[in-house]
């Protein structure tokens, strides 16, 4: 820590709301927080004695940041709440070293109905819908699809969308699944008890439960063993979305309760949704970090990733395990984001209190549950080995396909948690030639993303050090804290060497070049990600040429010959490109006649 450099710039700080920004000798962003008054704060994290310390009160976690700070940068705001909004924005977007950054960012689906609708159904929305008789239900983490399927096998509903339209009874009217108002053999008034009392059976899991099991006794007893076994199925999922059972409050009331159980590195976050008095779902994150975390920040970060204007419902009351610092500036914030009033508690007797803990407990159970210490050796030992800032608990893996310069595509695959998270996955269409064009085409691509979808721990590259220090420039030019590495393979006669357990691959650091054994695990573990990359990229590369097959077959039907139609894609990039071709242009590229013949081609394709 240079001293006179920090003490130059903290004597400089104005007494203003603000953000301050933590960076160590080599420029990279270690942390990033808010402060009321700038001074007072930054103050707050040392000890002006005969030099310049950290301060004797700093948890570890801190206190090591502190060690490793060089200079610090800052940013004045308006008053403290937009300070907050700003903080939470640059750590999703810079991924400081000692922040914590929460990922679970994607919006869980919620069953709504419109009861405003004579024949209504129920139907899975991420977003608002607008509509003053719109009725949610939720937020659940996995298990809407069973509970939907479920509703539709207990109750006489209308199935299908579709099925209003025909005017005539159809098959599940015969099986008694659907009451067929399209025939009115049922009234409005009659239907509207049905979603009555399948709205009840949401808010009662236990007793859609044991419906459910009733029915898989029937099909088993009829020897309908795959009908039972998909009702199985339906439980399964239903059950694992209930992490804290059904409990009854006295007042119909609709709240959302938030609690952290934090061990070392792994941290448990528990969202518990009320509705009319019940808990009728919950979802929880299990996350990583290589520092540590600190409980106040982690509750900021959930509340502000949870509520977003386009939520589908704003629960007015939210009860959070742990008393929070910063409440009335976190509702504040919350209140000018969402343009809704939110009343943030921290209860100390009663239910409330009682289901706090309870949903504490259930934290500290589902992180004892989710614990692998050998996967979590394994990141660390990666870390150890390739000299990473991180723990690569978070990787995301680039490679690129073309076949001699043609349908270039770029490819990126995620793993996290001990699993490939396919719903990240992420594959580009590439105009560059070069391999090295092409991986800089993709990396670019992707970190102009950062501020929507977080950084990653370790980028993981298909190639050699070329295109480990671009990822590294590509970083560094961003500002994020996340290390590059890549792992080339083994070439014997000039050919790329496969052979699982067998291969030598090659590993490159910032460090320098790696060699590992073929039996080392860490090694194996890389290939895998390199293998799962490679596959994902080829695939949609065959998928792209088969595309770009048709069309030129098309093309060529229509009477344009090679020549054509290579001037063609190489000036548009691509196929889909070309159809927003004018005469004016193709005018240019072409002879009067050609052009008028390769337009009337695009037109006949694109229709």
């Amino acid at each position: 820590m240079s001293s006179k450099n920090i003490y130059e710039s903290v004597k400089a700080l104005p007494d203003h709301a603000g953000i301050y920004q933590y960076f160590d000798a080599n420029n990279r962003l270690l942390y990033i927080g808010k402060a009321k008054s700038l001074k007072k704060r930054v103050k707050s994290y040392f000890r002006f004695d005969e030099g310049l310390s950290p301060a004797p009160n700093l948890s570890p976690r801190i206190y090591k940041m502190i060690k490793e700070t060089a200079r610090l940068e800052y940013l004045l705001v308006e008053n403290e709440h937009d300070a907050l909004i700003l903080e939470n924005s640059l750590i999703k977007q810079l991924k400081p070293k000692y922040n914590i950054l929460l990922r679970d960012d994607k919006t869980y689906p919620y069953i709504y109905i419109d009861l405003a609708q004579d024949f209504a159904r129920f139907e899975v929305t991420r977003k608002l819908i607008k509509g003053s008789h719109i009725k949610y239900f939720g937020p659940f983490s996995s298990s809407h699809k069973a509970i939907l399927e479920a509703l539709y096998l207990l109750f006489p509903l209308v199935q299908k969308r579709g099925c209003l339209r025909d005017k005539k009874a159809c098959l599940f009217y015969q099986i008694n699944r659907c009451s067929a108002p399209c025939e009115a053999k049922i009234s409005a008034d009659e239907y509207a008890k049905i979603i009555q009392s399948a709205i009840e059976l949401i808010n009662d899991k236990k007793q859609m439960l044991k419906r459910l099991n009733d029915k898989m006794l029937q099909a088993s007893k009829l020897l309908n063993y795959e009908e039972a076994s998909r009702l199985r199925d339906m439980q399964t999922a239903i059950k694992n979305s209930m992490h804290i059972s059904q409990i009854d409050l006295a007042r119909l009331e609709d709240f959302d309760i938030f609690a952290v159980y934090i061990e070392g590195k792994k941290a448990c976050a528990l969202r518990l949704f009320i509705r009319e008095g019940r808990v009728t779902s919950s979802t929880h994150t299990i996350l990583n970090a290589s520092e540590g975390f600190d409980k106040e920040e982690l509750y900021e970060r959930l509340l502000f990733e949870y509520y977003t204007p386009d939520i589908p419902y704003l629960a007015k009351n939210i009860l959070c395990a742990d008393e929070l610092e910063n409440q009335d500036i976190i509702m504040q914030a919350l209140k000018e984001r969402c343009n809704h009033n939110f009343n943030i508690q921290s209860p100390k007797i009663g239910d409330k209190k009682a289901l706090c803990n309870l949903a504490v407990k259930n934290a500290k159970e589902l992180l004892l549950l989710d614990k692998n210490e050998t996967k979590t050796t394994l990141f660390e030992s990666l870390q150890n080995l390739l000299e990473l800032e991180n723990t690569p608990f978070r990787i995301e893996v680039f490679d690129n396909s073309h076949l001699m310069g043609e349908a270039s595509v770029g490819a990126m695959i995620v793993y996290e948690s001990g699993k490939f998270i396919k719903s990240n996955y992420r594959h580009y269409h590439l105009h560059a030639k070069d391999e090295y064009s092409q991986m800089r085409e993709i990396l670019s691509e992707r970190a102009k993303r950062f501020d929507k979808e977080p950084a990653p721990d370790l980028w993981l590259i298909d190639g050699g050090e070329t295109l480990r220090s671009l990822a590294e420039d590509i970083l560094q030019s961003v500002g994020v804290n996340t290390d590059a590495a890549a792992i080339a393979k083994e070439k014997i006669d000039a050919k790329a060497h496969r052979a699982k357990g067998s291969a030598n691959d090659i590993l490159y650091t910032k460090k320098g070049r790696l060699i590992l054994s073929p039996h080392d695990e860490r090694l194996q573990f890389l290939q895998r990600l390199r293998d799962e990359a490679h596959r994902f990229a080829i695939a949609f590369h065959r998928k792209t040429r088969q595309k770009r097959a048709n069309e030129n077959s098309a093309l060529k039907a229509a009477g344009l010959n090679d020549a054509v139609i290579k001037k063609l894609i190489d000036y548009f990039g691509t196929y889909e490109a070309t159809r927003g071709a004018d005469e004016k242009t193709l005018n240019e590229l072409f002879a009067k006649r050609t052009a008028k013949r390769v337009f009337a081609a695009i037109n006949t394709k694109s229709s």
